[in-house]
């Protein structure tokens, strides 16, 4: 933790306090959407869930990165990120009906989408970005507070856990050699989720024509 005063300290942790109710509405949302269409389908979309609250120092960092005065103010303006949920999915197909079911929730703006899925990064990274706005309803006002969610396979999420190990090891300048493994790995990662994607349709078919027998 960077040096603050005890009030510059309160004053940074309770403007984060909206960040985690904020988390706290969307984590509720997922558990419901879960629990519901496990009962409606017989199945889970969702295998687990991580969230997490950028920590006060951290988010200073990041607007001094960004060439911005550490205040409060331009935290709530210019940092989107603060309140962060990682979704993680067994088949590509949860992922988009997990947020098909978000964006057409009343009380949730979806603000920005990034389809690293449709488009991977260079390096091969695969995830669905969103942005998205929630309302917390606090004791004397009512506050929009933007949440990040990432939403990834499991097979996407093992990738790009170990991909963040390797960069942190070795400060980002990561050897050719291993950065080339990466791309491989992430090359099979896309082969295995699609591969587990045909055979979810194939499973589901089979249900369908038991159905109809």
């Amino acid at each position: 933790m960077m040096e603050m005063d005890k009030e510059t300290l309160k004053q940074w942790q309770f403007f984060m306090m909206k960040y985690k109710f904020g988390l706290d509405e969307m984590n509720t949302k997922l558990n419901i959407i879960n629990d519901e269409f496990q009962f409606l389908h017989d199945h889970n979309p969702i295998e687990h869930i991580k969230s997490r609250i950028k920590k006060p120092d951290s988010t200073i960092r990041k607007l001094r990165r960004k060439g911005l005065e550490p205040t409060i103010e331009n935290a709530d303006k210019h940092i989107k990120d603060i309140a962060g949920i990682r979704v993680i999915c067994s088949f590509i197909s949860d992922i988009y009906t997990i947020f098909e079911i978000i964006k057409g929730q009343d009380d949730v703006k979806v603000l920005q989408v990034k389809d690293y899925i449709a488009e991977p990064k260079p390096n091969g990274y695969e995830s669905l970005h969103i942005l998205v706005e929630v309302p917390v309803f606090l004791t004397d006002r009512t506050e929009n507070v933007c949440v990040e969610i990432q939403i990834r396979t499991i097979a996407m999420d093992f990738w790009a856990s170990l991909e963040h190990k390797i960069y942190y090891k070795f400060q980002k300048e990561v050897p050719a050699s291993l950065t080339s493994e990466l791309k491989a790995a992430a090359e099979m990662v896309h082969y295995l989720d699609h591969k587990m994607k045909n055979i979810k349709e194939e499973m589901d078919l089979y249900k369908l024509m038991e159905l109809e027998v």
